[in-house]
């Protein structure tokens, strides 16, 4: 056959195509989620999250360390409270489990990136991410309370807060706080797109933080919006995010990339824990290969766009890599 372009010949052998391969992913890509509990010497299994830890604030200081000898910069902590009431009054405390976790590992590690959950339903009796009032979840006054948590973690040493609440208009009133608290190189991460998926359920297993009654869907994304993300993500900008996040990863590489083409400023994507455990449960029963599994689909989150993914896969990833 005469054929002028056969593209085969950029696939003929492994130096061949690693000399065109279009999108690496490496240590720096990667953000790893952490689960905060109470005590000491506390390495807790999380059922729903086989693999996965609540670590007391002494393992979690001996975590980060090796995460960061592993090359992967940064690190977001979601704190695990028994203590729950109708206010979240557990989520500002300076003397709290979050605030203390942050100030430990700044003091161990202080070159690590150090970012932490804003959002109130690990320590709501409800399990919302705001404040339940006459049967409605309100926003304004959730507002206010996300802000007195968001500089309680500013107190301890945060480098980012990371909103994941989808409350509207809550990235300018916390960027607004942090400013007149004399916080401003505190940083927003902000979860801009954030759906109301079923792959979550993991993760609230971990926290204990499913919602007792009702659902998010007035807050956070239906699933079927791709325009609505954009309009998010440009509001957050506005508001003066520094990151903005697409949540989750897998079901929503449309939106990551759509987002890429749209917008100059740092994109991360989630990785979430239902995403996990798929992969952890095929390969388990020998449906898919761990490795390749792993690193395909944060190939993929990175190839759509992309800037950080924050994934359970974090440390096993860099093994992979090397």
């Amino acid at each position: 056959m005469e054929l002028t372009h056969r593209l085969r010949r950029l696939r003929r052998s492994e130096s061949v195509r690693s000399l065109v391969r279009e999108t690496a992913l490496r240590a720096d890509d990667l953000i790893l989620p952490l689960f905060v509990t109470e005590g000491t010497r506390q390495r807790q299994p999380i059922e729903s999250m086989p693999g996965q830890f609540r670590f007391s604030v002494d393992e979690l200081v001996r975590e980060c360390c090796q995460v960061y000898a592993l090359g992967i910069p940064a690190v977001n902590l979601f704190g695990y409270s028994a203590k729950k009431d109708d206010r979240a009054t557990a989520s500002y405390d300076p003397n709290g489990l979050i605030q203390r976790a942050v100030t430990a590992i700044k003091a161990e590690v202080p070159e690590l990136c150090v970012q932490t959950d804003i959002a109130l339903d690990p320590y709501t009796n409800h399990g919302h991410d705001g404040l339940v009032i006459d049967g409605e979840i309100v926003n304004d006054e959730t507002i206010a309370v996300l802000c007195r948590m968001a500089l309680s973690h500013a107190e301890a040493g945060v480098d980012w807060v990371a909103p994941s609440d989808m409350m509207d208009g809550r990235v300018g009133a916390l960027r607004m706080a942090l400013d007149e608290a004399d916080f401003r190189h505190v940083g927003i991460l902000a979860y801009s797109a954030k759906y109301a998926s079923c792959f979550y359920g993991p993760f609230r297993g971990a926290l204990e933080s499913t919602p007792k009654k009702g659902d998010k869907k007035t807050y956070q994304m239906d699933p079927a919006n791709a325009r609505e993300a954009l309009r998010e993500i440009a509001l957050d900008i506005e508001e003066g995010a520094d990151v903005v996040m697409v949540k989750p990863a897998l079901a929503y590489l449309d939106v990551i990339a759509a987002a890429r083409q749209a917008f100059d400023v740092p994109i991360a994507a989630y990785n979430v824990s239902g995403e996990y455990g798929m992969i952890v449960a095929a390969a388990e029963r020998g449906w898919a290969e761990r490795e390749k599994s792993v690193m395909e689909i944060l190939t993929s989150i990175k190839r759509a766009g992309a800037d950080m993914i924050l994934t359970y896969f974090a440390k096993e990833a860099v093994g992979y890599m090397s």
